[in-house]
């Protein structure tokens, strides 16, 4: 059996660990296939893979992106993505740039709710100077600062929907996602369904209004559904005639998600929209 894990960041988003830890915890834990999802990045591509190939572990081409239908997140994972193509260089480059004038736009909200932040004070929280700004970027610099116990909970206070400095502008939609990531070779999946916020109904019908889109998977095995989630979802998944992914999401290895958890086994299906061998 194949095992792995879809869903994993580095820092070249706002994960904590490099390239090497990533591909030397997917070693440790017995993993044949990973796929790292930065967020609105393919840059830690060409490492990982270097990495990956010479632990004889496969490494799939991945990205995850924050895409929004008005304040309704939801996150788009894409697979073998070509990243030298075209649309996928140009819709980088609206992500980049989108992320920084998001990162103004929160920066400005902040200092006007009285937290004093600074654009150098976010950028000193990047390990990789060329990736989008991500609101964990803000978080970690607004709770160095002592406006919050944690990243985690400066989010909470102040960046997350409906809080003082939350903010969407510059935003794809899922549309725009899937249209890019199927132009440019790949396929996209809807990452962890239970987190979004609608009800099951809610997320079915978005799942049907989508998949006539190029929407291809959905994550049904994810590190926090439930037993009862990844049932449906699997269910849902048959309904609709896509493949399933899974994946940890891993950030930092002293998170309580670890590379490899749950346990998650490629079949045909997913590994011919991979475009890997599982004999």
């Amino acid at each position: 059996m194949i095992r792995a894990d879809l869903h994993i960041h580095t820092y070249f988003s706002d994960g904590l660990m490099s390239p090497a830890e990533v591909v030397n915890e997917a070693a440790v834990n017995g993993l044949n296939v990973i796929a790292v999802t930065d967020h609105d990045t393919m840059l830690a591509t060409g490492e990982v893979s270097a990495l990956a190939k010479e632990r004889g572990i496969i490494s799939v081409r991945g990205i995850e992106v924050s895409a929004y239908e008005g304040e309704l997140k939801l996150h788009t994972l894409g697979y073998n993505v070509d990243y030298k193509c075209s649309d996928y260089k140009s819709f980088a480059k609206r992500l980049y740039d989108g992320s920084v004038k998001r990162a103004e736009d929160i920066i400005y909200k902040l200092n006007k709710n009285g937290v004093a932040l600074s654009m150098e004070e976010v950028l000193a929280q990047k390990t990789v100077n060329d990736t989008p700004i991500h609101g964990m970027h803000i978080s970690r610099a607004g709770a160095a600062k002592g406006y919050a116990s944690s990243p985690f909970n400066f989010y909470l206070k102040y960046l997350a929907g409906g809080k003082c400095a939350s903010s969407c502008i510059c935003r794809l939609t899922p549309e725009e996602t899937i249209e890019v990531i199927d132009a440019c070779g790949g396929f996209a999946s809807l990452a962890h369904p239970a987190r979004i916020d609608l009800d099951r109904s809610g997320v079915a019908a978005l799942v049907k209004k989508l998949v006539p889109l190029g929407l291809g998977g959905i994550e049904g095995v994810y590190s926090t559904h439930t037993a009862n989630d990844t049932a449906y979802y699997k269910e849902l998944a048959k309904t609709y005639r896509l493949v399933l992914t899974g994946g940890s999401d891993t950030h930092y290895k002293e998170g309580n998600k670890k590379i490899g958890t749950p346990a998650f086994y490629i079949d045909e299906a997913l590994a011919e929209k991979l475009k890997i061998e599982i004999r």
